[in-house]
């Protein structure tokens, strides 16, 4: 059951679909059967690449907007729900 690459003569969609024997190939997108096989790339993982694709992407949404934005709305949050620390009156 091999899964193809496929785009979409008709409206240029690309997407990938596991083939059986009774798969008629038809884009998901405009339901259009003038398709082209695309030429597929493989996957090979070894730990230490998985480990770097990791590494990358940590980095990646360390350094995103969004993660900074959400950082500080937390910041913000724990800030105005904390309750104001007093401390204990000195006893004479």
């Amino acid at each position: 059951m091999p899964i193809y690459e496929y785009e979409c003569r008709s409206c240029g969609e690309q997407f990938e679909l596991l083939v059986l024997k009774t798969t008629v190939a038809a884009c998901p997108a405009c339901q259009s059967q003038e398709l082209e096989q695309l030429i597929s790339g493989f996957a090979v993982s070894s730990e230490s690449i998985r480990q770097a694709n990791v590494k990358a992407a940590r980095r990646k949404y360390a350094t995103s907007s969004n993660y900074k934005d959400q950082k500080v709305a937390e910041a913000e949050e724990i800030k105005e729900h904390s309750p104001v620390f007093r401390p204990p009156p000195k006893r004479k």
